[in-house]
């Protein structure tokens, strides 16, 4: 196949949408797994990969929304459990997004811990009582990256499958 073959151009569009979709794990706006699904939607829909292209979408799916529904649910359920407000992760989601355009990359991370943490100080009254809350709210935002980030893997894989396949 040459680059002007259309089949090679849209293969070539989902692969990066994929990619973006992968990278939007850790970057804040871009949202991972609609992302991952749209590249594979986009290889289904105008690639020509035959009818198994189908199947690739509908595993995709699936894995999406599998993976959307356990990104939160699982660490949501352990954040409940150890008594995190809500409150507490929205001001850590807010100063996070704020410091990763301050302090690019990094920012990110620093305004998350730094947010949750000063919540926490406010809500408890005391610095020691807020470390461990900000340790299990870093935690549980690890572990949803984590799934994310697993389930696009996932998603790229099945593409990648179908297009060997097809």
């Amino acid at each position: 196949m040459s680059l002007t073959d259309t089949e090679t151009a849209v293969a070539v569009l989902a692969g990066l949408v994929i990619l973006a979709g992968l990278a939007g794990v850790v970057v804040p706006g871009l949202p991972a797994l609609p992302l991952c699904w749209g590249g594979v939607l986009v290889w289904a829909l105008f690639g020509g990969a035959g009818p198994g292209r189908w199947a690739v979408l509908a595993a995709a799916t699936v894995v999406v929304v599998v993976g959307t529904v356990v990104k939160y649910a699982w660490p949501g359920r352990n954040l409940k459990r150890t008594g995190v407000p809500t409150s507490s992760l929205l001001a850590g989601g807010l100063l996070g997004l704020v410091g990763f355009f301050v302090i690019p990359v990094i920012g990110l991370v620093l305004g998350f811990v730094g947010g949750v943490w000063a919540a926490e100080r406010l809500r408890l009254g005391d610095s020691r009582l807020a470390w461990p809350a900000t340790r299990q709210a870093v935690a549980a935002a690890g572990l949803s990256m984590l799934v994310e980030f697993l389930a696009g893997l996932l998603v790229a894989a099945l593409w990648v499958a179908g297009l060997l396949l097809a």
